[in-house]
């Protein structure tokens, strides 16, 4: 039975090589994506891939919730869940504007969470699932939250969502909810000083994807090496 993957913010950088990494592994993916249109102009380059597109505002939680459930109707189960899209709102916090902030509150944990809602209990149902929360170590109390204050914050609770989540599931069931850190990353939103390639940062997420029934729960990764909250 062919693996059904859903990354969302899955049309450009990081995303983008998620998709085409997934497909490349055997997958079906549901790509999510905020405009329609361009979802399907991207995935035009991934030859013989099964990609599905899915425009998806995760600003909007009723959205959100009616998208997944269309595409849940339509494709019956989704095994593997990538939380990627992300927003940087870079002002210190004398400069924030507080609208910003709810708005990396609710791309980076509400909308994420609105998701898991939806498909998290035909994981448990199955026994199957992996869901993957594309964070970053400018989140990390580790790493001394060195990110700016809106999206360190943010992806601190997302981290946070993460670990409560497995804890909740338990590691006695076959699903796996993880974060991971794809590190500074060559994108639009990592800038063109970034180190690493896309390829790079995307290889994580595509290991914790595929990780087998004895595999990590409820951890934090960076390059598939565990690190600290």
């Amino acid at each position: 039975m062919t693996p059904i993957v859903f990354v969302s913010g899955g049309n450009r950088g990081i995303g983008l090589e998620m998709v085409r990494g997934f497909a490349q592994a055997g997958f079906k993916v549901l790509m999510g994506c905020r405009d329609e249109e361009a979802g399907e102009e991207v995935k035009k380059d991934i030859v013989g891939a099964d990609i599905h597109v899915i425009e998806m505002d995760l600003s909007d939680d009723q959205n959100v919730k009616d998208q997944i459930t269309q595409a849940l109707a339509v494709y019956g189960r989704i095994d593997v869940l990538v939380n990627n899209a992300g927003v940087l709102d870079d002002g210190s916090w004398e400069e924030l504007d507080i609208a910003k902030f709810k708005r990396s509150m609710q791309v980076h944990v509400n909308g994420p969470l609105t998701l898991i809602k939806e498909i998290l209990p035909g994981m448990i149902e199955r026994d199957y699932g992996r869901i993957i929360n594309v964070t970053s170590g400018w989140g990390a109390f580790a790493e001394k939250m060195e990110g700016p204050v809106a999206y360190a914050v943010s992806k601190a609770a997302l981290n946070a969502l993460t670990l409560k989540l497995a804890n909740d599931v338990g590691d006695d069931k076959n699903v796996k909810i993880n974060a991971m850190c794809p590190g500074w990353v060559h994108t639009r939103m990592g800038g063109k000083d970034a180190p690493r390639t896309p390829e790079q940062g995307a290889a994580t997420a595509l290991w914790l994807g595929q990780l087998e029934k004895d595999g990590p729960t409820g951890q934090f990764f960076r390059d598939k090496e565990k690190i600290n909250w």
